[in-house]
């Protein structure tokens, strides 16, 4: 067999996207191009790999095997370029982090200084909800997570990062007069919900839980985006991290409705399995995290 690096490559790609087209757009190839290379990767073996069922394709049972070993290889390759370059004082290897939805607006910040510093650091980063953040934690699939609410029934550590506050915010299509307005006002108010498993959704429930307030639910939508297209376009109100919404606040198009009690607040915690055994790049971040996060607060969100 004369395989290649290169086949591996591709072929590995192929199977995690289940798709030719979609595997040569994330490899920048042309489709002819991952088409020859997977042909040739058949070529060697007797058994297929892949198969065409109308215009889908599959990857067999043995295809998945050779999956398995490729992407094996392929991260052995890259743990000897990390060696390599570690031998020669360069900090380099992968640092995965798991981040709730809403988390995407502030941890770029905390990560963008540290990448700069060491370029061949390979930066994974899944955001997502964070019932999927606290899954792929206790998978051991990340080194770290972000999250605005604490899990409950995993051995963690964490550090605290930053307070998070929750408005309630509307569009600018109805006038609040008032400088404050008692929590009653809310039997008044369609609210749209984020998604079940959703940070901001669990923080969200338990204020309205704890203060009995009667709520009108108006829809559920699956992002912070989502919700904040929902609510300029006048559909309802929602209860929503500031940290998600400045811009809209500062053109107008949002507008905080001020409520007694709020904002609800919570922490932003970066947090780990307890006793995970860090590679180096990790440790060296959780240092970097702990020295200069309150620089970061000053220099990025002190204003705000």
């Amino acid at each position: 067999m004369h395989y290649t690096l290169h086949q591996l490559q591709i072929f590995s790609k192929i199977v995690e996207k289940q798709s030719i087209t979609k595997a040569s757009e994330e490899l920048h190839l042309t489709q002819p191009a991952v088409s020859i290379q997977l042909r040739n990767f058949q070529n060697q073996f007797p058994i297929p790999l892949t198969e065409v069922i109308g215009r889908k394709l599959y990857v067999t049972d043995f295809g998945k095997e050779i999956a398995i070993a490729a992407e094996k290889i392929l991260q052995e390759v890259k743990d000897i370029n990390y060696k390599t370059l570690a031998y020669q004082g360069q900090l380099s290897g992968v640092l995965k982090i798991s981040v709730v939805s809403t988390g995407k607006y502030i941890m770029p910040y905390f990560l963008s200084d540290f990448i700069k510093q060491h370029k061949d650091v390979e930066l994974v980063l899944d955001v997502t909800n964070k019932a999927q953040v606290i899954q792929s934690l206790e998978k051991n699939t990340v080194d770290f997570s972000l999250v605005s609410v604490l899990p409950d029934k995993l051995q963690i550590e964490k550090i605290e990062l930053m307070e998070n506050q929750l408005y309630l915010v509307g569009n600018n299509d109805e006038k609040f007069e008032k400088d404050i307005y008692d929590k009653s006002i809310f039997a008044k108010l369609p609210l749209i919900y984020r998604e079940q498993g959703s940070g901001t959704r669990f923080t969200m429930e338990q204020f309205i839980e704890k203060n009995n307030l009667p709520v009108s639910k108006k829809m559920e939508l699956t992002s912070n985006e989502a919700v904040k297209q929902a609510v300029i376009a006048g559909l309802g109100y929602s209860i929503m991290p500031i940290i998600g919404i400045r811009n809209e606040l500062k053109t107008g198009r949002l507008q905080i409705i001020p409520i007694k009690d709020f904002p609800i607040k919570s922490n932003w915690h970066m947090i780990w399995l307890k006793d995970k055994k860090f590679s180096l790049v990790a440790t060296t971040f959780l240092e970097y995290l702990k020295k200069e996060k309150s620089t970061i607060i000053k220099k990025r969100f002190d204003n705000f």
